[in-house]
């Protein structure tokens, strides 16, 4: 059986994303850090100086321009969006960037077809519960985001965001586990059991809010301990591996919105 593989994303460019990186970094693991150019809910973004130290180490991937909401943007909106977040962060890094992440998890085909068009070559949404990169390249899926949820998220994130079959294993693990971080490390180890992918992502925010650092260092620590080197990837890497084959769009088709604080 192929060992697991190990990927970490991580939204909105917030300057705590210096932290992380520095855990990441530490454990010898790969990793994306999607980053607006700007956020107008007034969060602060990590500077130019810091996106560049960034890149030298992880892949950067841009979440539009200022963290719009594509749903709730007209379709010219949602282009420059998408197009002129893209552009910023080339620009600024010198290099091209492949991938992107829809804020908030929440976009419509419309979107989908306008992050082909801009020259992306993968995008990642919010849909948590599995062990693999899913069915479409512009529909990345995760499994777990570092955070506390309660179980009813991971209800609703189930419900909303289709792809059922292939996720009941990740919901019967995350309802079953109270403790946010026993169910962290029964994921992990399920996706070790069956040579799976496990696809941690999350908010440095948040992560400062909790004051988990200690419990990112650790899994992380423990992940390294499991994960072969070469299968710590970051989300491009990730892409890159994958075979992808076309599918019928699931029940839940595009840009389900996804209830709780794991929409952010």
């Amino acid at each position: 059986m192929m060992g697991p593989v190990f990927t970490c994303s991580i939204d909105d460019g917030h300057p705590s994303d210096m932290k992380t990186a520095d855990l990441l970094h530490k454990h010898g693991l790969g990793g994306t850090f999607f980053i607006p150019i700007r956020n107008c809910e007034g969060d602060e973004v990590i500077s130019e100086a810091q996106i560049r130290d960034l890149g030298r180490h992880f892949e950067i991937g841009s979440h539009t321009y200022d963290h719009r909401y594509l749903k709730k943007v007209d379709i010219w909106q949602a282009y420059h969006q998408i197009a002129d977040g893209k552009k910023g962060l080339e620009d600024l890094l010198g290099a091209p960037v492949n991938g992107f992440c829809y804020p908030g998890g929440r976009y419509s085909r419309r979107d989908v077809e306008l992050v082909k068009a801009c020259g992306f070559t993968y995008a990642r949404t919010t849909m948590n519960l599995c062990f693999d990169t899913g069915r479409k390249p512009f529909e990345m899926p995760t499994t777990m985001q570092f955070y506390p949820h309660d179980r009813a998220v991971y209800m609703r994130n189930f419900l909303g965001s289709g792809n059922w079959p292939s996720r009941l294993d990740g919901l019967r693990l995350a309802v079953a586990h109270e403790n946010w971080i026993e169910r962290l490390y029964a994921m992990f180890d399920h996706a070790c059991r069956h040579g799976g992918t496990f696809h941690l992502w999350g908010h440095s925010r948040q992560i400062d809010e909790l004051n988990a650092w200690h419990d990112l260092d650790a899994f992380f620590r423990h992940v390294a301990s499991r994960v072969a080197s070469k299968d710590r990837l970051n989300n491009e890497q990730l892409a890159a591996r994958t075979l992808w084959t076309p599918q019928p769009m699931s029940h839940g088709g595009y840009g389900q919105a996804v209830t709780g604080s794991d929409a952010r």
